[in-house]
C-alpha cells in the first residue's frame, strides 16, 4: 500500500489503503484497531504500522512510503533476504545475492 505521507487524511488513507476511520477505530474489514485520528485530524500510519505489526518502507527520492501487511505477531529480524538460487530460463543457477546494492521487488507466486 504506497503512501504520500504518513499523516494522510482519513479519506486519503481509505483510497491508499483500504483502512477506513470509524467510530471505533481504524478498521478494514472484520479488523479494528483502536486508534483515533490526531487532534488536527490526520491519522498516524506510524502507529497503525505499530499496532498491526506491519513495516514501514521509505523511499525518499520519490517521496512515498508502502504500508506492508500486518505480521500475525511474525515479524523478519532484518530486512537482508536470505540467499536464494533459482534456475533461470537456459538452467543457469541465478543467484539473488547478485544483484546487491540494488532495488528489488521479489513477486512469488503459487498455483495452490
Amino acid at each position: 500500500m504506497i503512501l504520500r505521507s504518513l499523516l494522510p487524511s482519513p479519506d486519503d488513507l481509505a483510497s491508499a489503503t483500504g483502512w477506513r476511520v470509524e467510530p471505533r477505530g481504524v478498521c478494514q474489514g472484520d479488523v479494528c484497531v483502536p486508534l483515533r485520528p490526531r487532534t488536527d485530524g490526520l491519522v498516524d500510519v506510524a502507529a497503525l504500522a505499530a499496532a498491526l505489526g506491519a513495516a514501514i518502507v521509505e523511499e525518499p527520492e520519490a517521496g512515498v512510503w508502502a504500508l506492508g501487511p500486518g505480521s500475525g505477531g511474525r515479524a523478519l529480524l532484518s530486512a537482508n533476504a536470505p540467499e536464494l538460487a533459482l534456475p533461470d530460463l537456459a538452467g543457469t543457477a541465478f543467484h539473488l545475492s547478485s544483484l546487491l546494492g540494488a532495488k528489488v521487488l521479489l513477486v512469488a507466486w503459487a498455483s495452490w
